[in-house]
């Protein structure tokens, strides 16, 4: 796969984000602004009709986003190889089934899972659990001990699904495929449908966006009951491991394919240096716009200053198109493209907005497709300008050495972190920071530090994990 920093970049803060959602305090002690906008404070409740959208909201958009910005860029050599059309479904499938594997084991085997009130056995078989992930999704690309590596490779399994067998999980209930992560499924749909759209469509990509409409159809045609739209949306064989529900998340997948397909087509122009001091000094102003841009779209958008939010953005937009524009930027340019994508993806989403009720992560609307997959074409505008800077460059390449590896990210903090601390009593050091505000933020900022730190080692010693 062909790796761009920029897109590593956001890759990573998306991740990080992600655990530090999950590991900052709950209950009363922080801001609403600080969970998804629907799971308020102090109770943490889903109210499906609270509009709005908080940071949080927008961290597993960004990282469905890189998601389809990897397609391309790694389906590329094929592309030219002139792969068979079974070599990519079979490349597609085999992804779908190991993340949907991952998404069941890495769920059951959480201690708190296994067992309502987790013993030591439970923390440790969390983190046996771990390694086994290691030995299933680690990459080795050597020769001299290729059959050795395949050989562990299926122990793991093997050892994975006997647990899957014997463990007692739930107190008893036993293992279920129902219950599994619901983020890795909706990836392991999106890595499937996503990989077949974008390789029967990399040479028509107007027909691609020309699905978008017709899934829309089902969608909305699918209120109206005893329709042929109802029918398709509900059918579904496999009902744990698929839903055309899922597919929703499409609408977000296939703009980041164009943005992977833009950088595929520039990687040798010098996106990420481009070479004059003062062409630099007009991208890092256009960066630092377009972080501008996604902080206030969601404090407005959380605080229902609609209008206010409206024009902020068109304003900003004309700000970002300008310092683009004055670098020299030539048609086709990348930075341009982003642009142009994500100002009408933006514009479409916030004239969406008071359509099925505002704005909503869950239960997502259109609104919040549009707008998050502009909002992300912006990040990746902002962290390209970033790079321009000493200090900026520092960050993206940090954030991007997490988004090189973000399954070890993902499953670091719940199956080899939480089960340490458990048993080593680092827990309790760590919950009695859930007092105040502040310490209430240090909390999840420590634990997500640790979580990258971890991270940050897979990548050093090449032990990266794919599917």
């Amino acid at each position: 796969m062909q790796r761009n920093q920029s897109l590593d970049a956001l890759r990573g803060f998306a991740i990080l984000a992600m655990v530090l959602s999950g590991s900052i305090a709950f209950g009363d002690v922080l801001p609403a602004w600080m969970y998804h906008a629907q799971v308020p404070p102090p109770k943490h409740v889903f109210i499906p009709t609270l509009p709005g959208i908080t940071w949080v909201d927008l961290v597993f958009p960004f990282f469905l986003f890189s998601m389809g910005a990897a397609i391309p860029l790694s389906l590329s050599k094929l592309s030219k190889e002139g792969a068979s059309f079974w070599r990519i479904v079979w490349i597609a499938a085999r992804r779908y089934a190991l993340l949907t594997f991952f998404a069941l084991f890495s769920f059951h085997i959480r201690a708190w899972v296994m067992a309502e009130v987790p013993t030591t056995t439970d923390h440790l078989l969390s983190v046996f659990g771990f390694m086994l992930l290691c030995f299933q999704f680690y990459e080795y690309k050597g020769a001299q001990y290729k059959s050795l590596f395949i050989s562990l490779k299926i122990a793991a399994f093997d050892i994975a699904v006997f647990l899957l067998y014997a463990l007692s999980f739930n107190n008893g209930e036993g293992f279920s495929l129902e219950k599994s992560d619901i983020i890795i499924i909706v990836l392991a749909n999106m890595a499937f449908f996503g990989t077949l759209t974008w390789w029967f469509t990399k040479d028509h990509p107007y027909i691609r966006i020309g699905l978008l409409p017709f899934i829309m159809a089902i969608f909305l045609g699918a209120k109206e009951s005893g329709s042929w739209n109802e029918a398709v949306f509900t059918f579904s064989p496999l009902p744990w491991v698929y839903k055309f529900y899922y597919l929703k998340y499409l609408f977000i997948i296939i703009p980041g394919t164009f943005a992977g397909e833009w950088l595929l087509r520039y990687s040798k122009t010098g996106i990420d240096q481009p070479p004059h001091i003062p062409t630099n000094n007009l991208i890092r102003t256009a960066a630092i716009l377009s972080i501008i841009l996604v902080v206030g779209n969601i404090s407005f958008l959380f605080s229902r200053a609609l209008l206010p939010n409206l024009i902020l953005s068109i304003l900003l937009l004309t700000g970002i198109y300008y310092f683009i524009k004055k670098a020299h930027m030539q048609k086709g340019s990348p930075l341009l493209n982003f642009f142009y994508a994500g100002a009408y993806l933006l514009l479409l989403g916030l004239f969406f907005e008071a359509y099925e009720g505002g704005i909503k992560k869950d239960i997502s609307t259109y609104s919040y497709y549009f707008v998050s997959a502009g909002l992300a074409f912006f990040m990746l505008i902002s962290f390209c300008g970033l790079q321009l800077s000493k200090s900026g460059a520092y960050l993206t390449h940090y954030l991007s050495l997490n988004g090189r590896n973000p399954m070890v990210a993902y499953v670091a903090g719940n199956l080899l972190l939480i089960p340490v601390l458990k048993i080593t009593g680092g827990m309790q050091l760590l919950d009695s920071l859930s007092s105040n505000v502040w310490t209430g933020c240090l909390r999840g900022v420590l634990f997500t530090g640790i979580v990258s730190l971890i991270t940050v080692l897979f990548v050093q010693k090449k032990w990266f994990w794919k599917t």
